[in-house]
């Protein structure tokens, strides 16, 4: 039977499930948990038999990235390339992280993370919930996809979207979690793309790329 944690509130990061599930996956496990969007699948990055469980889990290709999930806006740009981290990039991180913004972003060199293709690309994000940027904090960034197979929509409670899913190894109820995707923008060459609509018009995301 899979093991399923409650969390008291929607920004409550306790200690003790903080570290049962940074436990989890530092074993190369498989979590099911709660963002400030909808419910996520989260494993390790650099851990490719549990970012290949995502793929399975899912039902979807490699050709569909797994973005990055981050403790601090820091964190998520220190996984692009530093040519990439341009002023406007950083202007959007101070003005919109945390927050419901994925940006794709030229990758790190060397930085061998198994989130599927393109390798020389990367999704990241510092999401508005507090569990999530604690448990990135204790194990580093988090391979996240939302918790639902591939094309079908996300459940909004933590158990249909572990049972939509299959077998978990960590399950944490935040509540109902039904916000909209976060906005995906592709920022490797200008001018930057909408990959997928969200909370956040593009237009807000080149106002926030705006100096003052």
């Amino acid at each position: 039977m899979v093991t399923a944690l409650a969390l008291p509130g929607p920004d409550a990061a306790p200690a003790d499930v903080v570290e049962r599930t940074a436990a989890v996956l530092r074993a190369g496990g498989v979590v099911v948990l709660p963002t400030d969007t909808v419910y996520g699948l989260a494993a390790l990055p650099d851990d490719r038999g549990a970012t290949d469980r995502l793929f399975t889990l899912k039902g979807r290709g490699r050709d569909t990235p797994i973005a990055v999930l981050c403790a601090t806006p820091g964190d998520a740009l220190g996984l692009a390339a530093p040519a990439a981290v341009t002023d406007e990039v950083r202007r959007i991180a101070m003005r919109l992280w945390p927050g419901p913004l994925t940006l794709v972003l030229p990758r790190r060199p060397g930085l061998r993370y198994a989130l599927g293709t393109p390798e020389d690309t990367i999704g990241v994000r510092c999401p508005d919930h507090a569990f999530v940027r604690a448990v990135a904090a204790a194990v580093g960034p988090l391979a996240t996809t939302s918790a639902n197979p591939h094309g079908a929509p996300t459940p909004a409670t933590a158990r249909e979207a572990a049972d939509a899913l299959g077998p978990v190894d960590l399950v944490v109820d935040g509540g109902r979690c039904a916000a909209p995707p976060s906005t995906v923008v592709d920022a490797t060459a200008a001018p930057w793309r909408l990959l997928r609509a969200g909370s956040l018009p593009l237009d807000e995301v080149r106002a926030a790329a705006e100096r003052a």
